[in-house]
Formats: structure tokens, C-alpha cells, sequence
């Protein structure tokens, strides 16, 4: 592995895997009852043949999920492991950047202007019988 991609890897917490997921498995996340409002849970899922982080927050009671990536510079939002709300919970920031997002959305509001404008990386959920489950986002993403 050349220096650029262990570089990369470092920065996005991605891990290479073996083999690609099955492109519409899902995975189990958490039981719904075990994520309060304005809390957030970090997992990792299969992204184009890699181990991406990613998290799952409650934001009033409705679950989004995203990948763990800042849409300013590609490296991981939260400096306090699981740290994502700010402002009382209002909103999602990176704790490096100070980019702040919509939860529901997932749009960046305010911080650096490369950011402003752009969507965090959105994975889809769904919640059957009490339980979240996530898939890999189908579309495409820059790194």
C-alpha cells in the first residue's frame, strides 16, 4: 500500500476488504430503543469494497444515518469519539473544522465555504420490527 493511501485510509478510517458486500445487503445497527433524541452511534459498513465508518443519530425522534466524513476536508467529524451534536443539539458539526450541518438533511450550513452547501454522505436505513438496519449508499461519493 502505497503512502497516499495509508495516508487516506488514516483520515477516513476506511479499511480495505477482502471481498465486496452483496451490493442490497443490509446491516444491523442498534435497536431503536437503545438511541435516545440527540444521541449517536458510530458502526462501520462495507463502501465500495471497504470498511467506512459511519454513524446513526436521533434527531427528534427520526434516525439518519451518515458516513463519518467532513465535506470540507475528508477526515473524520468527531475528535471525541461519538461526539456530533453541537448547539444543544440543534445541529451536527465537525469538531475539527467547525463545519456545522442539518441533521435531517445533512446539509453544511456555516464554516469553511468549501463546505458550505454540500451534503454529508447519507446512508440508507430502515427500521423493521424495533431494529435500524443500514446499506451501503448506492450512489457514488468523492473521497
Amino acid at each position: 500500500m502505497s503512502d497516499r493511501h495509508r495516508r487516506s485510509a488514516a483520515l477516513t478510517r476506511s479499511r480495505r476488504r477482502r471481498k465486496d458486500a452483496p451490493a442490497r445487503a443490509r446491516y444491523r445497527v442498534a435497536r431503536i430503543e437503545s438511541l435516545a433524541p440527540g444521541e449517536s452511534l458510530k458502526f462501520m459498513l462495507p463502501i465500495r469494497g471497504a470498511d467506512e465508518e459511519c454513524f446513526l443519530i436521533n434527531f427528534g425522534g427520526e434516525f439518519h444515518a451518515y458516513v463519518n466524513r467532513c465535506r470540507h476536508v475528508p477526515m473524520a467529524m468527531d475528535w471525541v469519539d461519538n461526539q456530533f451534536f453541537a448547539e444543544d443539539g440543534r445541529y451536527l458539526m465537525c469538531q475539527t473544522h467547525n463545519a456545522y450541518y442539518e441533521p435531517a438533511s445533512g446539509e453544511c450550513i456555516g464554516g469553511p465555504p468549501t463546505a458550505c452547501g454540500k451534503f454529508l454522505y447519507r446512508v440508507p436505513t430502515e427500521i423493521e420490527d424495533g431494529v435500524i438496519y443500514a446499506r451501503p449508499p448506492q450512489d457514488e461519493f468523492e473521497d
